[in-house]
């Protein structure tokens, strides 16, 4: 049996990424990292998740700790009741900013694709 090419229609996605000089403080990757934490209470969970190793998602946890005035992301220790994380209002609110910006950016250059779209084989 011959398989069949599925043509997808065109579309185009912005990818922002929040720049503090030469480093990218906040990206796809670490909003969605927020995402999971907000929604697990778990940063192994979240980082399992997106098949990330735990250790990776700490880095990016600790880097954008450091880069905000306040923490976004609260870690609590192990032991007999279990650790856990907690994204904060500060992290909650750098969530929904960026989506914000994102479907901003998104809709700002719907009229440039449309044109482009016309370039485009069918």
């Amino acid at each position: 049996m011959k398989k069949r090419s599925v043509v997808l229609p065109a579309s185009v996605l912005p990818r922002l990424r929040v720049m503090c000089g030469r480093e990218a403080a906040l990206g796809p990757g670490r909003v969605q990292l927020l995402e999971l934490i907000g929604e697990t209470g778990s940063l192994q969970s979240a980082a399992a998740r997106m098949g990330m190793a735990y250790m990776t998602a700490w880095m990016h946890v600790k880097a954008l700790n450091g880069r905000f005035r306040s923490p976004l992301v609260v870690a609590k220790r192990g032991g007999k009741a279990g650790g856990g994380a907690v994204l904060t209002r500060m992290g909650k609110k750098v969530v929904v900013l960026y989506r914000q910006m994102e479907a901003q950016s998104h809709a700002a250059i719907q009229g440039g694709f449309r044109e482009f779209r016309t370039l485009l084989k069918p």
